[in-house]
């Protein structure tokens, strides 16, 4: 479902609002997504919103509870 995390400049700002932006599947639904978020790194998903750019991609803002950390989640999979 997840192709990849994307890290620019906004998604960078994105994280101090605890939210991760990710390329996913087109086809990929927000239950699909949060499944794999929480399976994957352990941690529980407050929200996801979803948006189709205009070059085709679905990209997906992924909100986490409070309590994790979206930050520490990609210096995990070695962004930071």
């Amino acid at each position: 479902m997840i192709k990849c995390f994307l890290v620019t400049e906004k998604t960078t700002a994105e994280l101090e609002k605890n939210v991760l932006t990710a390329i996913v599947d087109t086809r990929a639904k927000k239950p699909q997504i949060v499944k794999e978020i929480e399976k994957k790194f352990g941690v529980e998903v407050e929200k996801v919103s979803t948006l189709i750019t205009p070059k085709g991609e679905k990209r997906a803002y992924i909100r986490l509870k409070p309590e994790y950390s979206a930050e520490e989640i990609l210096s995990k999979l070695g962004v930071f």
